[in-house]
């Protein structure tokens, strides 16, 4: 009998896995009409140009579709590399003009990303400090809470991971009030250019969090500068996902998981809404 290739006894357990049950949970938002998102990125919209009835076969069936229009950092989305520059120049030193010529961007656009299956992280950052429930609005993350997080947990950040910070500021998504979520007058917390730096220097694949754009946003500010996506996205080359949805699993305290997550193949775009999953056994 021939022998049973590595590979072979790798798919076997993985299938081995599912079998024996799968807890997914889905860290993605539903993506809905009047949503809160950045102000600086075209809004959502759905619609139904066909309904059931309006075109009926000669057999009785019929038939609805639907348009939808949307910005590709709206909802949960991840930042591809082409989406930020600093001084005119994206990751790798490259002409940020010139690289978007023809209307997209062929090496850093969103395509470039390759679909993630890798080990997750999430930094649950309130719990570990003491306050559960989520950090005051504008509270900046620092490296030393990240690092406290981590010891707290037990879960190492090491080099090709995903790691996902919980602000708690996730909770405030459905508010009825949307500008809430936003926090343009009371700010958002979230990492700041010193937390970046802890993450890179740790040589993470991506970084993501549960707020609308990722890093702290001061008081009254908005998105006037955001230094986290330059030392990540043009620094560093690191991937920047936001808008997760993180209460589910930081409430089931998995904080090591398999991230799964595929970004849609749009050719030359700055970004991609996104489905992401994170998967532990039953």
């Amino acid at each position: 009998m021939a022998p049973i290739s590595p590979a072979a006894t790798t798919t076997a357990a993985l299938l081995d896995a599912v079998a024996t049950g799968l807890v997914t949970h889905d860290l993605g938002r539903p993506l809905t009409v009047g949503m809160p998102q950045s102000p600086n990125h075209p809004q959502y919209w759905h619609a139904l140009p066909r309904r059931h009835g309006d075109a009926v076969r000669a057999d009785g069936g019929s038939a609805a579709n639907d348009i939808i229009t949307m910005g590709t950092h709206v909802g949960t989305h991840i930042d591809a590399l082409a989406h930020v520059s600093h001084d005119g120049r994206l990751f790798g030193g490259v002409d940020a003009v010139e690289a978007g010529r023809g209307g997209k961007f062929v090496d850093h656009g969103v395509h470039t990303v390759a679909p993630m299956v890798r080990r997750g992280v999430l930094l649950d950052v309130p719990a570990a400090v003491g306050d559960p429930a989520g950090l005051p609005a504008g509270h900046e993350i620092t490296p030393d809470e990240l690092a406290a997080t981590e010891q707290a947990q037990g879960t190492e950040v090491r080099a090709g991971d995903v790691v996902l910070i919980r602000s708690g500021w996730g909770r405030l998504f459905d508010d009825p009030d949307r500008t809430v979520y936003q926090g343009k007058d009371t700010g958002v917390p979230g990492i700041g250019e010193a937390g970046a730096r802890w993450l890179a220097d740790r040589g993470v694949h991506a970084a993501g969090a549960d707020t609308i754009a990722f890093e702290c946003l001061p008081p009254g500010a908005g998105h006037a500068v955001l230094p986290a996506h330059r030392v990540l996205l043009v620094e560093s080359g690191i991937y920047i996902i936001e808008t997760l949805n993180l209460e589910g699993v930081a409430a089931a305290g998995a904080h090591e998981f398999l991230f799964v997550l595929s970004p849609l193949p749009l050719f030359g775009a700055t970004g991609s809404p996104v489905r992401p999953l994170a998967v532990v056994g039953a």
